[in-house]
C-alpha cells in the first residue's frame, strides 16, 4: 500500500484525465479491434498469435481472480482513495490486473511480430503506461500488476513460435485453441460448481463462470472457424489502403451489433447461465473469421459499385 499512497498523494486533476485514457488500451475492445484488424488487414496467423495471446491470459486472469479472492486496495482499506472515474471499470477482484495482462498480451504479441522499430517502442510504452495506470488510479496492488505483465510476457514469447510457423503447419495452433477451450470449459465448471466459501462475493462468482464460458466459447470457435477458413473461404488481406479502413470499420460494426443484439435474445433463452455468454462469443468469432471475410474480394476490386463491362 506503501506505493499506492504516494502516488495518491501526487494525483491532480490532469494526469487523472490522461491516465483514465490511457487505462482504456486495456480494455476488451482493444483486444477486439487489435486482433480483428490483424486478422483482416496484415496477417492471418498473426491475428491468430493475437486472439490467443488474448484468449489465454483472459481465461487465466478470470481463474486467478475468483481463486485468490484479492480484495480491492479501498476494500482492504477504506482510508484509501481511489480516482472515482475508474471504480465502474474496476469491478470484481483485485489480482491479478486484467487490463495490464490484456495490454501486455495483445500490445506485446505485436511488438513481437512486428519488423518496425517505431511500432515496437510505441507498444511497449503503452503497456508500461497502462500498468503504471492502474496502480496511479488506486485499482491495483504491484503485485496485481507484477503478475499481469510476467503472464503476458510469457504468453508473447511462449506461443510465438507456434503461430510464425502456423501457415505450413496448422497443427501445433489448432492444438493450442482446442486445449484453452477445454481448459477453460472446466475451469468454468469447477468455478461454478466447486464449494465455495460463503463469504465469497455472488456477483464476482458469477462475473467469473460467465468470463471463462466466453473464453471456451471463442477458443472453440476459432478451432473450428481456422481450418474452415484454410480449406474453405481462403480470404486475401489486401485491399487499397482506403478500402482496408472501410473493411475494418463495417466488420467492427457488425462486430458491436452483434455483441449488443445477441445478448438479449441468448440471455432470454439461456436465463443467466454462462453457456449463453459462451455461444453469444463462439457466434462474433465465426461470423469475423468466416462471414464477414466473404465480402474481402470486393474490398480488394476497390469496392466497385457496378460490374465493368467487357
Amino acid at each position: 500500500m506503501g506505493i499506492l499512497y504516494a502516488l495518491e498523494s501526487i494525483r491532480n486533476p490532469v494526469m487523472d484525465a490522461i491516465m483514465l485514457g490511457v487505462t482504456y488500451f486495456g480494455s476488451e475492445w482493444l483486444f477486439i479491434a487489435a486482433a480483428m484488424i490483424v486478422y483482416w488487414c496484415v496477417s492471418k496467423k498473426y491475428g491468430y498469435y493475437l486472439m490467443a495471446t488474448g484468449m489465454i491470459g483472459t481465461a487465466l486472469n478470470q481463474f486467478m481472480k475468483i481463486v485468490c479472492r484479492v480484495p480491492r486496495p479501498w476494500v482492504r482499506d477504506p482510508r484509501f482513495t481511489i480516482v472515482e472515474a475508474a471504480r465502474a471499470d474496476a469491478g470484481g477482484y483485485s489480482f491479478p490486473s486484467g487490463h495490464t495482462q490484456n495490454v501486455t498480451s495483445i500490445l506485446g504479441g505485436v511488438a513481437r511480430f512486428t519488423k518496425k522499430t517505431v511500432v515496437r517502442v510505441v507498444c511497449i510504452v503503452i503497456v508500461v503506461l497502462v500498468a503504471f495506470s492502474r496502480m496511479y488510479l488506486g485499482v491495483h496492488y504491484p503485485t496485481d500488476v507484477g503478475f499481469g505483465l510476467v503472464c503476458g510476457i510469457v504468453l508473447v514469447f511462449a506461443l510465438y513460435p507456434v503461430f510464425e510457423k502456423s501457415d505450413e503447419d496448422p497443427r501445433g495452433m489448432e492444438i493450442v485453441f482446442i486445449v484453452t477451450a477445454v481448459l477453460s470449459l472446466a475451469a468454468a465448471l469447477f468455478v461454478e460448481f466447486y464449494a465455495w466459501p460463503e463469504d465469497i462475493d455472488p456477483d464476482n462468482l458469477a462475473e467469473a463462470v460467465k468470463n471463462l464460458n466466453m473464453m471456451f466459447g471463442c477458443t472453440a470457435a476459432v478451432a473450428v472457424g481456422a481450418p474452415l477458413e484454410r480449406k474453405r473461404v481462403r480470404f486475401d488481406v489486401k485491399a487499397p489502403w482506403w478500402a482496408q479502413i472501410l473493411k475494418v470499420v463495417l466488420g467492427l460494426v457488425i462486430v458491436v451489433a452483434l455483441r449488443a443484439g445477441l445478448k438479449p435474445i441468448l440471455t432470454a433463452v439461456f436465463g443467466g447461465l454462462g453457456i449463453a455468454s459462451g455461444i453469444r462469443y463462439g457466434l462474433i468469432v465465426l461470423v469475423a473469421m468466416l462471414v464477414w471475410p466473404l465480402t474481402f474480394p470486393w474490398f480488394a476490386k476497390g469496392c466497385p459499385l457496378r460490374k465493368k463491362k467487357k
